[in-house]
């Protein structure tokens, strides 16, 4: 299944980045006379209710969507790691206060969290990036402490200490490798959640804005039209699904993996 998931995720967006150069139709080209035209040989995808061409719009904001999922997991999960590390490393006074911290975050809900910063902001690509990266870090920063936890107790990591080898020689060599399967799991999972977060907010119309466009966007703008046009919201939402689909399946792959790495080395 793994395989098969794998595979499925690269093809999609290979296609998504690729295939824009090859098909090259608008996907913001108005036609009147092709108003909600179901799909056919002319139109894989069919048209929306401008006459647009649903399978341009799907490659141009599948790149807006895959790349704020993938931006904004990597940040979240890079400040999550930083801030996991040093509460697992230091403890003590730094640990209560980077605790008090994570827990008046994961207060709110993280989704209406989202909606109270972008009902504020003007939002865009880059801002929706930023917002969902300083909201979706706790996980992974709960992940990571608790780990930096158990590894900061092993014998070696309190001789390095005591023999006072420098702290981010200790962090890089010996916390970074041991944390790398945590920190691939959380991130696998965070750009699926990034995704649907950006997805959420551009189907409430607090997300991406015209002429500017995304799965969410596209999802939203086929809603009034779902009774006698199908295909305007099934593709954009199938697109999501597949893409969340595996990488769920890839974070639940990996997170086997080092469970039985956990089980042999005990």
């Amino acid at each position: 299944m793994i395989k098969i998931a794998s595979i499925i995720l690269f093809s999609l967006i290979s296609l998504v980045f690729l295939m824009p150069f090859f098909y090259t139709v608008s996907p913001y080209e108005l036609n009147p006379n092709l108003i909600l035209t179901a799909p056919s040989l002319e139109h894989l995808f069919g048209t929306d209710r401008l006459g647009r061409d649903i399978l341009a719009r799907i490659l141009q904001g599948g790149q807006t969507s895959l790349i704020i999922g993938l931006l904004s997991a990597s940040i979240s999960s890079l400040i999550g790691l930083f801030i996991g590390i040093n509460a697992g490393y230091f403890k003590g006074n730094i640990d209560k206060g980077i605790t008090i911290l994570i827990d008046l975050f994961l207060t709110f809900p993280t989704f209406f969290l989202l909606l109270a910063l972008v009902s504020y902001i003007q939002a865009s690509s880059l801002v929706l990036i930023i917002v969902i990266s300083i909201t979706g870090w706790m996980g992974m920063a709960r992940l990571i402490r608790s780990e930096s936890f158990a590894i900061g107790n092993r014998p070696y990591i309190k001789i390095l200490k005591l023999g006072d080898v420098p702290k981010t020689k200790i962090i890089f060599k010996y916390f970074a490798p041991l944390l790398a399967p945590i920190f691939l799991i959380s991130f696998t999972f965070g750009v699926g959640g990034a995704i649907l977060a950006e997805s959420g907010l551009s189907f409430l119309g607090l997300g991406i804005n015209p002429p500017e466009m995304s799965w969410g966007s596209l999802l939203s703008d086929g809603k009034d039209v779902i009774d006698i046009a199908w295909w305007v919201t099934f593709f954009p939402g199938l697109m999501i699904f597949i893409v969340t689909f595996c990488l769920m399946q890839i974070s639940d792959f990996l997170q086997q993996k080092a469970n039985s790495k956990e089980i042999q080395q005990t």
